[in-house]
């Protein structure tokens, strides 16, 4: 039976390094657009921070226990990729997200990882020393699973999912299987315990992706409708205006219009050569004309 175990938890192990190979080229994309843009553009060093510490805890982890060497290889890439990742980000961040990374990695890789490893040496031996160790990576990995909980929160409060990648959630969460399971066939409860967290968090999110993307959806069709209807509601202004009366014409506006009429009537007269002198004449006539007066029907 611990044969058959063993080789389940070689099975495992292995699914794990290549899910978490995964996971930490994840971020390359954004490192690629911090390349091309030659900015960090508000992009946290933190989380690639973390993930560094977290890389190295691990390592310190394996090196104190004798069958966990699939636990060694993994970390030992996330060490080097995250190392490339927080080496570009000082890079091309500016001069205070600089600082602000520069502490980072003094608080949680020199001040944290260093204190660890000399405490575990130099005050803890034998088996204690890998129970302590172990239990501080099993709560330092409960954390890191929490952190998730501030992406869940935001995309409650604003129903949408944009700043969730769907993809990174489920391969978070087949990590957090394969680990679960190659921890529990070892029989250690530091390596399996972190990873349920991982679990019901990463399922947590992808139902939450799969609520409020079909959300997003009615919501969009719904702001589409109005804009359809819009050149209805135009036609009907448009025939609403059309039944206006035409405004009623006053004396002078009468008497300008027999002018030009009767000017167009001598310009038509062509045979006649003395039009100009006469079309003046006609003007003139008009002009002594009484005005009209409007008759009241009684």
């Amino acid at each position: 039976m611990a044969g058959i175990s063993g080789h389940w938890a070689f099975a495992f192990g292995l699914l794990g390094n290549i899910v978490s190979f995964i996971v930490f080229l994840s971020p390359i994309p954004t490192f690629y657009k911090i390349y091309k843009k030659k900015s960090t553009e508000g992009y946290q060093s933190i989380p690639y921070v973390v993930a560094l510490f977290s890389s190295m805890l691990w390592i310190y982890y394996a090196l104190l226990k004798t069958n966990v060497t699939l636990l060694i290889t993994i970390n030992s890439f996330g060490m080097f990729i995250e190392t490339i990742y927080v080496g570009l980000y000082l890079f091309y961040a500016p001069k205070k997200a600089k600082v602000q990374t520069a502490k980072m990695l003094m608080l949680f890789v020199v001040a944290g990882f260093g204190a660890i490893v000399l405490v575990s040496q130099f005050l803890l031996k034998g088996a204690v020393r890998g129970l302590v160790v172990g239990w501080i990576c099993l709560i330092f990995s409960l954390c890191v699973f929490v952190a998730p909980l501030g992406i869940v929160r935001q995309v409650i409060k604003t129903k949408s999912v944009e700043y969730m990648p769907l993809l990174l959630s489920v391969f978070l969460t087949l990590s957090a299987v394969m680990w679960f399971f190659y921890g529990l066939l070892l029989k250690d409860i530091n390596i399996a315990a972190p990873n349920v967290l991982g679990f019901i968090f990463g399922i947590l999110q992808i139902v939450l992706y799969a609520i409020y993307s079909k959300k997003e959806k009615v919501v969009l069709k719904e702001q589409k409708l109005p804009e359809i209807q819009k050149p209805e509601i135009i036609v009907k202004d448009e025939n609403i205006n059309s039944n206006k009366q035409l405004p009623e014409l006053t004396q002078e506006q009468i008497i300008d219009i027999v002018r030009l009429a009767g000017l167009l009537v001598c310009t038509d007269k062509v045979s006649v050569a003395t039009c100009p002198q006469d079309t003046t004449k006609a003007v003139n006539k008009v002009e002594n004309m009484p005005k009209l007066q409007t008759v009241v029907a009684t």
